[in-house]
């Protein structure tokens, strides 16, 4: 009999995986993965992005290989959501994502843990991990999803804010010119800002109440 990837839920023909605690995960994923790389560039310190890496390949083997229930991050991604409402999506795209996750981490595991080294390669994997996590944490959008529907007949179905159904925008979601002109409005100001008090912020912050130790 074969293991059936994701959850049986009521009202639902294919099985599902709740997008809250997976967004969670991602989340927690992304601060721990931007902080290591933080520490590299700031200290040149590779301690914690070589711990990072491990965690994230194994918690990604575990999800695609085992059940993703028992992947600590989607634990306690499930914990931190625990008080909202399930949002179900096709766990079939998720797989295929969370297997592109599990090609890269095991990439930047042979070069970084293995062979205790770093070049270009591991940078750029790096990025294109931080890219993939940003996106579905903070927009909800699973970049690795989108590859699925380019390879695959069956389209995703029960995507995140139902994207994979054609649909016309409701008028809350539509941008008008007055939309554009104001974000454009607040790039020049920016621009205008930098250039008006570029020294004035420079300056570094004095101590307001004294008790920094010198």
């Amino acid at each position: 009999m074969k293991r059936q990837f994701g959850e049986t839920v009521v009202g639902y023909n294919i099985p599902v995986l709740n997008e809250r605690e997976i967004r969670a995960a991602s989340g927690i994923l992304y601060f721990f993965t931007f902080l290591s790389l933080m520490l590299i560039l700031f200290k040149g310190d590779f301690l914690m992005i070589k711990y990072v890496i491990t965690i994230f390949m194994v918690d990604f083997l575990i999800r695609v290989f085992i059940n993703p229930m028992y992947a600590p991050t989607l634990i306690i991604g499930r914990w931190i959501v625990s008080r909202q409402t399930p949002e179900y999506v096709g766990a079939a795209q998720k797989k295929f994502a969370w297997i592109i996750g599990v090609v890269l981490s095991a990439t930047m595991f042979v070069l970084m843990v293995l062979l205790n080294s770093y070049s270009p390669i591991s940078g750029i994997i790096c990025l294109i991990c931080l890219i993939f996590l940003f996106f579905e944490s903070v927009f909800g959008i699973c970049l690795g999803c989108l590859f699925y529907n380019m390879i695959y007949k069956d389209k995703a179905q029960h995507c995140p804010g139902e994207i994979c159904k054609t649909k016309d925008k409701h008028e809350i979601q539509k941008i008008k010119i007055i939309h554009i002109l104001f974000v454009l409005g607040m790039v020049g100001f920016v621009v205008l800002m930098a250039f008006l008090f570029h020294d004035f912020f420079s300056i570094k912050p004095h101590d307001l109440f004294g008790l920094a130790v010198h």
